[in-house]
């Protein structure tokens, strides 16, 4: 597992990201109309960045949604592919409209349409982050243009490229298209241990919702729906129910699976693992035909 690392000469990891901004987890044979992504999950950390912040390795980590990808890489035996990036989310945000960056952030005038009034931005939570998630400011200084277009151009849009042709490809062999958003959120005495996100009923259908509830609520699971969390740039992009394509976002307490301190797997990983597992095997047995789409004769042959 890698974690965070200090600047070295050559910025070996960098030039690994450029290469390889994510990875896909396909199974042998998709059969079912669904598509996994995990966005805040990358945890491979230029030493360009690190030397670049004012925080330390562990600090940097805050924003990971650390071993989704992991908690999630059931999936792929239950036919559906998942897409994990392996850039994260401090050092870029994909889970965000390209347009929201923060203009205070950069040396000289961006060269195009930006969304700077957003509260994600507004907050310090763009697409260019300018803060941790538990508050601290990330950078020493301001960044360069040059490196707002690197990041977008050579990590955000190939990500983005990829995941919108998982989807066309599933909406073109099943008739509909699923993206399930994959997350964890900081735990809280309150929280409960799941939250769905459909944009409060704009980007997935009622059948699909009420399905994930149930299948985790019989895996022992507390679920609540879009609060705090509705979801966000993925949802809004790919949540079309009207024309064959649902989203929905799902958010896992880290603290059934994680040593938030110290951002490593708890003892109780493997057995969250297999629960999440189960709930998914239920949730992808939906009727297709619920979802608004039809199974192609060549399928149902299959």
């Amino acid at each position: 597992m890698n974690t965070a690392r200090s600047a070295a000469p050559h910025d070996t990891l960098l030039a690994s990201l450029r290469e390889h901004p994510f990875e896909i987890l396909r199974p042998a044979r998709q059969s079912v109309p669904f598509v996994f992504a995990s966005p805040h999950s990358g945890r491979l950390y230029p030493a360009s960045f690190v030397a670049k912040s004012r925080l330390n390795p562990i600090n940097l980590r805050r924003s990971e949604d650390a071993f989704v990808d992991e908690l999630f890489a059931s999936v792929a035996e239950l036919g559906a592919p998942l897409i994990a990036a392996n850039f994260p989310r401090a050092y870029l945000d994909a889970n965000r409209s390209p347009a929201e960056l923060d203009a205070g952030m950069f040396e000289g005038v961006l060269p195009h349409a930006i969304d700077s009034a957003s509260p994600r931005v507004t907050a310090g939570l763009g697409v260019i982050p300018r803060i941790v998630r538990d508050g601290a400011e990330i950078y020493q200084g301001k960044l360069s243009i040059a490196e707002a277009e690197e990041r977008l151009s050579t990590l955000y849009r190939p990500y983005h490229a990829a995941l919108n042709a998982l989807m066309e490809e599933t909406r073109a062999k099943f008739g509909v298209a699923v993206a399930v958003d994959c997350h964890s959120m900081p735990s809280a005495a309150a929280a409960p241990d799941i939250v769905i996100g459909d944009r409060y009923g704009v980007s997935a259908g009622h059948a699909l919702m009420r399905r994930a509830e149930r299948a985790f609520e019989a895996r022992a699971f507390t679920v609540v729906r879009n609060v705090p969390y509705a979801g966000g740039y993925t949802t809004l992009l790919h949540g079309r129910p009207a024309r064959g394509a649902h989203a929905l976002q799902i958010e896992i307490n880290r603290g059934l699976y994680l040593d938030e301190d110290r951002i490593l797997p708890s003892m109780r990983f493997h057995d969250v693992k297999l629960r999440i597992a189960d709930a998914l095997r239920d949730l992808v047995k939906i009727d297709v035909g619920l979802l608004g789409g039809q199974r192609p004769s060549a399928l149902a042959a299959e």
